[in-house]
């Protein structure tokens, strides 16, 4: 192998396409020399680079190939050669056998330069390599798909074995407790496993005879693990430790906060934990701090609708509300707005239950029912900060409804979220709350309904002919022919046929027709009426056009959009 030979080194590579200056190399070599990590990761992880750009200048400067692993298949006999614990340690995976010559092995590798990893390779097997670049999440993911489940069941299965030797009760804590113990290492592999499939959500569910590891991905759940049922409660009481909750309370609900990195990736999860029949289930949600505070264009908004979402986002006072069911990306699209607003002359305070991310110059306030401290009463308090905007994370109440709109009429601009399923209901909801429908006219700048639809896998979504019903419900002419895509699944997209979520959004401006309405007390019907007319396109109207498009299918455009209107559609 010709590598043997080069005396380049990553940073002087780095240096001479001009990504890095030595100034940023200086100070990355000194942190990567303290913390005994690499030097590419080490740039990494201070944004000096992306791992993109390490591996094309490896490329490009060593003439190495580097290649996708997204879908790729590895031989069963190149996987029965080595073990998950060195292909991690030295970031390497086995791609398959090169040029077909099988005493030498295509070696995907994060540092093809690592030559110590090379001759654990060759020790290992008994085989050459031919070396390929590969991103270091990439090699991590695909361990994960091949090597994953038998490594979380191996450390389930030690610990079962353990279990046996000791006391119950002293070993739950104990064991729990060791950064080295089997259990650890299962429930950490447990969450890195769900952040490099994108999990949002991970339910660690007690069952009768077993335990059920699902995670939630693009808005589903997927079987991922099943352990002995003897496991629980050390997994429980792993999470409890790690989520600074109380370990000896099995009887009451409880909430925890767990802070994890995950391939450079920082990771707040909310941990809940809640006793049920056979045993105490946890429900943990991962969040990327970074992607809850996008830039405004990620949303997905189409131009109209960005043109829409700007106007609102510019009056000075009034209420805004982002509305949908739970996971549908409200907070997404509200700390983006926030982002949007947050400049120097402002004064933003947020009062939020609980604060998913923290953003500079943003004052939070979490609630806490303990303390008498709620979304009303620290509202009051609030009033009296001299605020310019104020982010209430939920109305959930009239008493916290009355006060956001006193806080809107008296010019302070409030953005708030509400468990409705269209914009026009949103108004009707606040009204049947109390609200006095001439404040609410006066108040009211903009409502934005919003729903998450699942992507088509681009890889192997299948071209249909659309039926007449669904020519009908997608609002197209049924005479004329339409072809329309459904899922089918490959490695890709994990066999489930999509891969990665959309917003479809329904943005209500406040116009002075739609006012009349709403101070006449009118009904949900009737302000959607008005609004149609000014343009309003509604959400069965956006995900329509993502399904003629070819971007999602029909069936999760009736998921998000599955209201009377649909039904009536149907009858008639």
């Amino acid at each position: 192998m010709a590598l043997g030979k080069t005396k380049k080194r990553l940073g002087d590579m780095l240096i001479e396409e001009g990504l890095i200056t030595g100034e940023q190399l200086d100070k990355a070599l000194k942190v990567s020399k303290e913390s005994g990590k690499r030097l590419g990761e080490t740039l990494v992880e201070s944004g000096a680079v992306s791992d993109v750009d390490i591996m094309s200048t490896l490329s490009k400067q060593l003439g190495i190939q580097a290649v996708s692993l997204i879908g790729v298949q590895i031989p069963e006999e190149l996987l029965k050669l080595l073990n998950a614990t060195l292909l991690r340690k030295d970031r390497m995976v086995p791609v398959g056998f090169y040029n077909g010559n099988p005493g030498v092995v295509e070696l995907a590798m994060a540092d093809p330069m690592d030559l110590a990893a090379v001759d654990d390779f060759a020790m290992a097997t008994g085989l050459q390599s031919e070396p390929v670049l590969a991103l270091p999440r990439e090699i991590m993911v695909t361990l994960d798909r091949y090597y994953g489940n038998n490594e979380t069941l191996e450390a389930a299965n030690k610990y079962a074995a353990e279990r046996k030797k000791a006391e119950e009760e002293k070993r739950e804590e104990d064991d729990s407790a060791l950064e080295d113990s089997p259990i650890v290492k299962l429930v950490r592999s447990m969450i890195e496993q769900a952040a490099r499939q994108r999990a949002s959500d991970i339910h660690v569910e007690a069952l009768e005879r077993m335990v059920r590891v699902r995670y939630r991905i693009d808005g589903s759940l997927y079987e991922r693990g099943t352990y002995d049922i003897h496991l629980l409660p050390a997994i429980i009481a792993r999470l409890k430790i790690i989520g600074g909750m109380d370990i000896s309370e099995k009887r009451k609900p409880q909430d925890g906060r767990i802070t994890m990195t995950v391939d450079h990736t920082e990771y707040d999860i909310r941990a809940s934990i809640l006793p049920t029949v056979y045993g105490e289930k946890c429900v943990m949600r991962l969040a990327q701090k970074k992607m809850l505070t996008r830039d405004k264009s990620e949303l997905g908004f189409t131009p109209d609708e960005m043109k829409k979402f700007d106007m609102i986002l510019k009056n000075p006072n009034g209420i805004i509300l982002v509305t949908g069911p739970t996971g549908s990306g409200k907070s997404t699209t509200l700390y983006t707005a926030l982002s949007e607003l947050n400049t120097e002359d402002v004064n933003i305070i947020t009062v939020e239950d609980p604060v998913e991310a923290n953003i500079d110059g943003i004052n939070q306030v979490q609630t806490n029912n303990k303390a008498d401290l709620t979304f009303a009463s620290a509202l009051r308090s609030i009033l009296r900060q001299d605020p310019d905007i104020i982010m209430i994370g939920e109305i959930r109440d009239t008493e916290t409804a009355k006060i956001a709109v006193q806080a809107s009429i008296t010019g302070h601009l409030v953005v708030s979220t509400l468990h409705t399923n269209s914009s026009a209901s949103t108004l009707t909801r606040l009204m049947d709350m109390g609200i006095e429908s001439y404040l609410l006219a006066d108040s009211m700048v903009g409502v934005i309904a919003q729903r998450l639809v699942r992507r088509l896998c681009k890889r192997c979504k299948q071209p249909v002919e659309a039926t007449r019903e669904e020519k009908k419900l997608l609002g197209v002419s049924t005479e004329e022919p339409l072809t329309i895509y459904k899922p089918c699944g490959c490695e890709h997209c994990a066999q489930t046929g999509y891969r990665g979520r959309m917003g479809v959004y329904e943005i209500m401006t406040i116009t002075p027709a739609i006012r009349r309405v709403i101070s006449k007390h009118g009904t949900a019907e009737e302000i959607k009426d008005v609004a149609m007319e000014e343009g309003l396109q509604t959400l069965r109207m956006g995900a329509s056009k993502l399904v003629v498009e070819g971007i999602t299918s029909f069936s999760e455009m009736m998921k998000v959009s599955f209201d009377n209107d649909v039904i009536d559609d149907e009858e008639s």
